[in-house]
């Protein structure tokens, strides 16, 4: 799928995203005054609109086994390879983590201090809980059931007896439990480290192709999004109200402005103290750079014009530039991180479902883990979003309610992709000296 392909796409998907919104906005105003004109809208939500909305929702949710099982595996078994490079290395793989965890733990502060889809009431709550899935309920319950955290809990979570019964699924779990995959898919990856060469390249190409299979099938229930998508708002706002759309606003006002705070924020901290550079000179050097990738929503078709920049602009040598840029143009996704961190607490919030302060240390490790994952593959985090929401016990078809914004926040979040990538490759030149690491 190309670049403009996917910026009509986007676009396509940000329309019917207001058309249904503005669409259930109508019929909510008429209903006012002709309870049955909203009736009928109701019963056209759940007969046609709603049907429609788990077409798509149910082709990513097919996806999401072997797509976090081949995506981590393949980065795991690429990061070997990487390794050998030096301690260079090491150090941009430490200022990548950091970034990113950095990231989600802000993202994550502001969905608690923020709250947005805590605000609905109880009614508004326990009619998304009934609309959204008819397993919800029982997320919710097992949420409350919870036990609390321990070292013996946190074993059951990762290495649970029976393996592949554990993320086969059941009655209770449509996705099955994402955390033993994830575990095992590592494990996967670091023995393919102690592969021959030969043998270690067929099982990184079967991985990829597994991987690339699976984004194919992405991209298929991408084609249905522009008519899924407004057919959900439409459906969720005749059937809950306004409440919905005032949430969704404060969601997105809310991940942009911390999105922009780690850019112009944290990545200024690391501008002055470990790239020992003026960050207000530093910004003004890549704006374009930062404009190119907001308008792309694409770190890779952004990739050139921040090599370009680093070079004649800022001063990075060849060989630190073209190690750490494109290496961050696939792993330094703190922008991914911290949006994936987000979707899932706004999700949980609207559902009703707490995770506690170990759980949301657990969510700032994972969300780095699938954002490293998703970097290579387009339109992959839907499916993996959708998983760490079943990791965390919150019904996964809640993703449906963010899919008509995410093109907004991906503009935003690629640009904190990028701009991050630059201040990385800084820091790094800062302490090499301008070598190469190696």
């Amino acid at each position: 799928m190309s670049a403009d392909i996917d910026a009509r796409l986007a676009n396509r998907i940000l329309l019917g995203l207001a058309l249904g919104a503005v669409a259930g906005s109508v019929v909510l105003a008429i209903g006012s005054f002709a309870p049955a004109v909203l009736a009928a809208a109701q019963w056209f939500a759940t007969t046609i609109c709603d049907p429609l909305g788990q077409v798509f929702l149910r082709m990513l949710f097919f996806v999401v086994i072997p797509l976090v099982f081949a995506s981590l595996a393949h980065g795991v078994v690429q990061l070997g390879e990487l390794s050998e490079l030096g301690p260079l290395a090491g150090k941009t793989f430490t200022l990548f983590f950091a970034n990113m965890a950095i990231a989600v733990t802000l993202g994550l502060v502001m969905m608690n201090v923020l709250q947005p889809g805590g605000r609905l009431d109880e009614e508004t709550t326990s009619q998304l809980v009934q609309e959204y899935s008819g397993q919800a309920q029982q997320h919710v319950a097992r949420s409350a059931e919870r036990p609390a955290m321990s070292p013996a809990t946190i074993v059951d979570m990762f290495m649970p007896r029976n393996l592949f019964g554990a993320f086969v699924g059941n009655q209770r779990n449509v996705l099955g439990d994402v955390l033993p995959l994830i575990l095992f898919a590592i494990l996967i990856g670091a023995a393919g480290l102690k592969l021959p060469r030969e043998r270690k390249q067929r099982l990184q190409d079967s991985l990829e192709t597994v991987a690339e299979l699976m984004t194919g099938i992405v991209h298929f229930a991408l084609r249905i999004a522009p008519y899924a998508v407004p057919a959900m708002i439409f459906s969720v706002v005749v059937k809950i109200g306004f409440d919905i759309i005032i949430a969704l606003g404060l969601f997105v006002v809310g991940c942009i402005a911390v999105l922009l705070l780690h850019l112009f924020g944290t990545m200024s901290l690391w501008l002055r103290f470990l790239a020992r550079r003026r960050p207000i000179e530093f910004f003004r050097q890549i704006k374009d750079v930062l404009a190119t990738a907001f308008s792309t929503s694409s770190s890779s078709a952004t990739l050139p014009a921040a090599l370009a920049a680093s070079r004649e602009r800022l001063g990075i040598s060849p060989a630190t530039s073209g190690f750490v840029l494109p290496l961050g143009a696939t792993m330094n996704m703190s922008g991914t991180a911290l949006y994936e961190g987000c979707v899932v607490l706004f999700v949980a919030q609207v559902f009703g479902v707490q995770l506690d302060f170990t759980q949301q240390l657990t969510l700032v490790l994972l969300a780095v883990m699938s954002a490293v994952a998703v970097a290579s593959i387009p339109g992959g985090s839907l499916p993996l979003i959708a998983g760490l929401l079943v990791a965390f016990g919150i019904p996964p078809e809640g993703i449906g309610i963010i899919l008509g914004i995410d093109r907004i926040l991906d503009m935003t979040r690629t640009m904190v992709n990028v701009g991050a990538d630059l201040v990385t490759a800084a820091i790094v030149e800062e302490h090499s000296g301008g070598r190469a690491p190696g």
